[in-house]
C-alpha cells in the first residue's frame, strides 16, 4: 500500500474509525463492513483527526478517531477489533490493525515528550516532528518473540494468566533492550517454564495490533530441564502430543500457525 501521498477524499473511500479501542462498522444482513466516507456523512460523523493509510484494491483508506456518538444509526455500531476476525476480509482485518496503531500514535504524540511543544506530522511518512526542538517520533512497534518448543513428538504449551479463556498456547515475550531475538527466546522459555532450548530456527513474523507488537516466531528443540512455571505469568505448562492437544488459539494468530506446523509434522 502506498501511504505517502494524500489523495482526494472520495465518497467510496474506506474509513477505519475508532473510539478508544473500538472500531466503527456497518452491519447489513449479517454482514460486517468498513464504513465509507458517505456512510460517515449520513450519520453526521466528523473525525477529530485522520490519516491516510494507502490504497487497497484501488480504494483510498483512512484511519480516524471520533468522540463517542450515542446517536449512531444506519446500522452503525462500535465493536472490539478482535471481533472483526472472520466477519470481514482478512486484508481488511490486518489493515484495521494498522489503523488503530496509527490512530493511537497520532493521538499520543500531539506534543513533544522532550520539550512539551506542539508537533507536526511530517510529509510523506508517519512521523511527528517537534516544531521547537525537532525531536521526531515514529509509531511505536514493540518486538516480541513467540516460540514452539518441541521435545521428541511433544510440544510445550502454557496457559497464561492474561488469557480470558482457558486455552493453551506457545510461549511468548517481549524483547528487552540489548537482546537478540534468539537470546530472548532462550530467556523467555527459561523464565516462564524452566526449560532450556537449542537449535532455534526462524519461522515467520506477524504484526499484532494488541496493542502494537511485531511477533517474531521461532521453533526450538528441548535441551534440558523440568517444567517449573513462572507463577506470576503462567497458570500451567505441559508437554502435549498431537493426539492430546488442549484448547488452542484461533487461526488468526501466528501462535496457531506454529501449533499447526507441529501438528502437520508429528501427526
Amino acid at each position: 500500500m502506498d501511504s505517502l501521498n494524500k489523495p482526494e477524499i472520495k465518497c467510496d473511500s474506506l474509513w477505519f474509525v475508532f473510539n478508544w479501542d473500538q472500531i466503527l462498522i456497518r452491519t447489513e444482513n449479517d454482514r460486517w463492513e468498513i464504513p465509507t466516507r458517505e456512510d460517515l456523512r449520513l450519520i453526521g460523523c466528523e473525525p477529530e483527526r485522520y490519516q491516510f493509510l494507502g490504497e487497497l484494491n484501488g480504494i483510498s483508506c483512512f484511519s480516524a478517531e471520533i468522540r463517542i456518538n450515542d446517536n449512531l444509526k444506519n446500522n452503525m455500531v462500535f465493536v472490539g477489533l478482535r471481533e472483526l476476525f472472520g466477519k470481514i476480509e482478512e486484508s481488511l482485518f490486518w489493515l484495521a490493525g494498522k489503523a488503530i496503531q496509527i490512530v493511537n500514535w497520532d493521538k499520543t504524540y500531539q506534543f513533544c515528550g522532550q520539550c512539551g511543544k506542539s508537533t507536526e506530522t511530517k510529509v510523506r511518512e508517519f512521523a511527528k516532528v517537534c516544531v521547537d526542538c525537532g525531536l521526531t517520533n515514529y509509531p511505536r512497534i514493540s518486538p516480541a518473540i513467540i516460540v514452539a518448543v518441541v521435545k521428541n513428538d511433544q510440544i510445550l504449551l502454557a496457559q497464561s494468566r492474561r488469557f480470558t479463556s482457558k486455552f493453551y498456547s506457545v510461549l511468548a515475550g517481549f524483547v528487552e533492550p540489548g537482546e537478540t531475538l534468539e537470546e530472548c527466546v532462550i530467556r523467555e522459555v527459561r523464565e516462564e517454564s524452566g526449560i532450556e532450548v537449542k537449535n532455534i530456527s526462524y519461522f515467520g513474523s506477524q504484526p499484532w495490533p494488541f496493542p502494537n507488537s511485531l511477533m517474531v516466531a521461532f521453533t526450538a528443540e528441548y535441551a534440558s530441564g523440568e517444567i517449573k512455571i513462572d507463577e506470576e505469568e503462567i497458570v500451567d505448562a505441559k508437554w502435549f502430543s498431537v493426539k492430546d492437544l488442549p484448547q488452542i488459539p484461533s487461526s488468526i494468530s501466528i501462535a496457531r500457525k506454529l501449533i499447526d506446523w507441529f501438528i502437520e509434522k508429528y501427526k
